[in-house]
């Protein structure tokens, strides 16, 4: 390829992408709080000493982790911290959130019915990452259309000026990537910054009405795989979880909300490792115990 034909291709997509964008809908919500911009130097610090206590400073270093963390106790005054979280990675099944997104961006429009069979479909494809209800309910809203949703200019959760986010160019099986993503090459690709993002649009909601909204997060809820952080948050019985994961071969994903006493957050790391799993249990201890301080306060009495 010739020097800088990767920007004029990017520029040349993200084009596209603003073209296309009117597709979805005229009526954009209100901006929420960029979360790039509301980087909070205290928290940086406990989450860079936190992956450094656990020996994953290498990992940080050669870009086979990245974590973007964000406390949405206020949801207004949202603060983050991230390492890599612009390293857009393959990430499995973790994008079945963006399929989520379509069938209910479609169910709001009218295109789709949410009647007991789809909440049942999609709540497997969430709760248990089935992989037949992820290609039914992706080829229900359209590959395309999706695709469309993800760029729109409302969500924009795939972004060139960002490097990507979320993508869906494959279906859950053994068929071959229909589109992979314009910048990275991946069939199911996400970025830790715009994965929470989702979650962070999901609870101020800037996804979908208030009702479907309720809908999307319960079907987040009561994970049905017992792995990543869930495994490390089961010594918190006070955490309620909301997440989808992923996993294939060396790559491992986990993204969630998470309330405990009073306490919000979102919380999501993308791990490449034969050990990635086992990271992300291991990593969401620790964080869970600072970003829950009324649960040490309590402890210590």
């Amino acid at each position: 390829m010739l020097p800088h034909m990767h920007l004029i291709r990017a520029a040349l997509f993200g084009f596209i992408a603003l073209v296309t964008s009117s597709q979805v809908t005229a009526d954009a919500t209100p901006s929420s709080p960029s979360l790039w911009k509301c980087v909070d130097s205290g928290l940086q610090r406990q989450l860079n000493k936190t992956l450094a206590q656990l020996g994953l400073n290498k990992a940080v270093s050669n870009k086979k982790l990245s974590v973007a963390l964000v406390d949405i106790t206020h949801l207004d005054k949202p603060r983050v911290a991230a390492v890599n979280g612009d390293e857009m990675q393959y990430a499995a099944s973790l994008p079945k959130i963006a399929i989520l997104l379509g069938a209910f961006v479609e169910i709001e429009q009218g295109e789709m019915t949410l009647d007991r069979d789809t909440r049942d479909s999609l709540t497997r494809m969430i709760r248990v990452s089935s992989n037949e209800d992820a290609t039914r309910m992706l080829n229900r809203v359209g590959k395309n259309r999706l695709l469309d949703i993800l760029q729109s200019r409302k969500f924009r959760l795939y972004d060139p000026q960002v490097n990507g986010g979320l993508w869906v160019g494959k279906e859950y099986g053994n068929s071959a990537a229909y589109q992979r993503d314009p910048l990275h090459n991946l069939s199911h690709g996400a970025t830790a910054m715009q994965t929470a993002r989702f979650y962070y649009l999901l609870e101020t909601g800037q996804l979908v009405g208030p009702n479907l909204t309720r809908e999307m997060k319960s079907m987040l809820g009561n994970p049905g795989i017992n792995h990543k952080f869930v495994k490390g948050l089961a010594e918190f019985p006070d955490a309620r979880i909301y997440r989808k994961s992923g996993s294939w071969r060396q790559w491992h994903a986990d993204s969630a909300i998470v309330e405990a006493e009073g306490h919000k957050y979102i919380i999501v790391a993308l791990a490449e490792d034969p050990n990635g799993g086992l990271w992300l249990s291991r990593l969401i201890q620790p964080i869970h115990q600072f970003m829950v301080p009324t649960r040490l306060a309590s402890v210590g009495h």
